[in-house]
């Protein structure tokens, strides 16, 4: 599982039951939108995200309606154990510490 998928999954664990929208979703896990929304529709597709598009009026809001993801509880159990076995690496230190050449 790739780094970024996890970043995503951890984002919507955060509170499991609040639905989020993409860009939501892509600030509280620190990715872009072109990086986010194709996890998504991955995960949506395993089945482990249920969507929704929102009902506004746009040229009354002054935006484009916002698509809506909560976990489903199949994909909250299926998340959990996702993140519980994927490998996260270790951080690369840039500098060397005090005392190291």
């Amino acid at each position: 599982m790739t780094i970024p998928t996890q970043l995503v999954l951890e984002a919507l664990l955060a509170d499991p039951q609040r639905e989020l929208y993409g860009l939501e979703i892509g600030d509280a896990a620190g990715l872009r939108s072109g990086t986010v929304h194709p996890i998504l529709a991955r995960l949506e597709g395993y089945g482990w995200l249920s969507s929704r598009w929102e009902d506004i009026d746009s040229s009354a809001e002054g935006r484009p309606a916002r698509r809506y993801y909560l976990l489903t509880a199949d994909g909250v159990h299926a998340a959990r154990a996702a993140l519980a076995r994927a490998h996260r690496p270790a951080a690369v230190r840039l500098r060397p510490q005090v005392g190291e050449a």
